[in-house]
């Protein structure tokens, strides 16, 4: 019976494990096929049952107090063949081509500065510690449906360009189904902001001329250029709460002074990696700081849960126009000739201490040779006893070798030593004498 019983509870719970597992498989089988709404500017979708991520944003928003120009660049990976998306816009846009080259000379310009910085003690990978060791031709408008108005629609290289207005989200989101611009049905509600305070949009559908071919779009794209009025710069962002992957922005701002965003609107906070203004720059980086647009304001920034992005990025100007390049530290081990610094410290250190050590026995040494030899106190001894040897000598007796003395080996006759005065008739050998010595005879 007991058995029995062991044997049902070990059948149900492998029943619960093998139905978690299979759940967990459909939810990662259900991610690989959903599309990848993935954009900073704005909603991007790829065509359907496609993959498509959006790896880095980058624009330049140059703004002279009256007019603004947005040149955007995203690269982009995954295995679709085409995809859209749609920026909104305060007024009404031109778009045309941007120049890929002006990123490339902004890099070089905000390139972060190399200093040398050495530590001390070795650390992770040093010795001792080495164990395991990364313009287009215009294309016919559609036209439009109650509520929505094209402005204009053309083909640059590889993007299909609308320019819209829209008095009703519902009636903009049914044209761009129409009309291949395919975006997720979340969009009418997040364009609704946008149709209230009467802004146009730009919709952009990214379709190779190329048709037969199957490859996937990948890499870095071609930058568009948009200019529009604006009486303060501004990045549209809002729209970016729908992507479902963590987002990365950087912004260069071309403006009289430095800039900086009015809020961090839901992701980590702006992080500027340079300021400074620009010297004679040429191309169409110098078309873009002419007029005085020249103070470069380099900005970095990570959404990671876009669905808190809670507004558009509105630029306003610092309190000061300090200027400031990003530093890159290179650590290195302070070395002495080859050799570990905190090793040879210590070696330094040791010999010191040996040497020191070695001085000091030295004096001991000789101080000790240059000690005079113990006297004892007076008293010690009786009255004609010396001390020799450590032993008190007997009295009368003499040290061997001393001046008047005998040598070594003979006998002491009795009585003082020769040309000794002799003792007054009453004194007994070791009593005390008051005689004083007389005048020399």
């Amino acid at each position: 019976m007991v058995a029995g019983m062991g044997d049902f509870v070990r059948e149900r719970a492998r029943g619960r494990l093998l139905a978690v597992v299979l759940a967990l498989l459909g939810l990662q089988l259900a991610s690989l096929v959903a599309p990848a709404y993935a954009c900073g500017c704005g909603a991007m979708v790829p065509d359907s049952e496609r993959n498509m991520y959006v790896n880095r944003e980058m624009s330049v928003v140059r703004w002279d107090g009256r007019e603004e120009q947005i040149v955007m660049s995203l690269t982009v990976a995954g295995d679709a063949r085409t995809a859209a998306w749609i920026m909104p816009v305060p007024s009404r846009a031109t778009v045309r081509l941007g120049d890929a080259a002006v990123f490339d000379r902004l890099d070089e310009e905000t390139a972060p500065e190399s200093r040398r910085r050495e530590y001390f003690w070795p650390r992770s990978g040093d010795w001792p510690f080495e164990w395991g060791t990364s313009d287009g031709a215009g294309a016919e408008a559609p036209q439009a449906g109650a509520g929505v108005g094209v402005v204009g629609r053309e083909r640059l290289g590889p993007f299909d360009v609308a320019r819209l207005t829209a008095t009703d989200s519902g009636a903009l989101g049914d044209w761009l189904d129409e009309n291949g611009f395919a975006l997720p049905d979340r969009l009418d509600a997040a364009l609704e902001p946008y149709v209230r305070q009467k802004w146009e949009y730009v919709a952009i559908r990214l379709a190779p001329e190329d048709s037969a071919s199957n490859a996937p779009l990948s890499g870095t794209l071609d930058p568009l250029h948009l200019t529009f009025a604006s009486d303060e710069p501004v990045y549209p962002m809002r729209l970016s709460r729908l992507a479902t992957t963590p987002q990365s922005l950087a912004l260069y701002v071309l403006a009289e002074h430095r800039m900086e965003p009015s809020s961090a609107i839901g992701g980590d906070r702006p992080e500027v990696t340079f300021a400074g203004r620009l010297d004679a720059p040429t191309g169409t980086l110098g078309d873009l700081t002419a007029g005085g647009t020249d103070f470069l304001t380099a900005i970095d920034q990570n959404f990671p849960q876009p669905s808190q992005i809670s507004d558009d990025h509105t630029l306003r100007r610092s309190p000061t126009d300090d200027t400031y390049r990003k530093v890159i530290y290179m650590d290195e081990m302070w070395t002495v000739g080859g050799i570990p610094g905190w090793l040879f410290t210590f070696g330094l250190g040791i010999a010191v201490l040996a040497i020191k050590a070695v001085a000091v026995a030295i004096v001991l040494k000789r101080n000790a040779a240059k000690q005079p030899p113990l006297v004892p106190p007076p008293g010690a001894y009786p009255p004609g006893a010396y001390y020799q040897h450590g032993a008190p000598m007997p009295p009368g007796g003499y040290q061997p070798g001393a001046p008047g003395g005998f040598p070594p080996g003979t006998s002491v006759p009795p009585g003082p030593p020769a040309g000794a005065p002799a003792p007054p008739a009453d004194h007994s050998p070791g009593a005390p004498t008051d005689q004083k010595p007389g005048p020399a005879a």
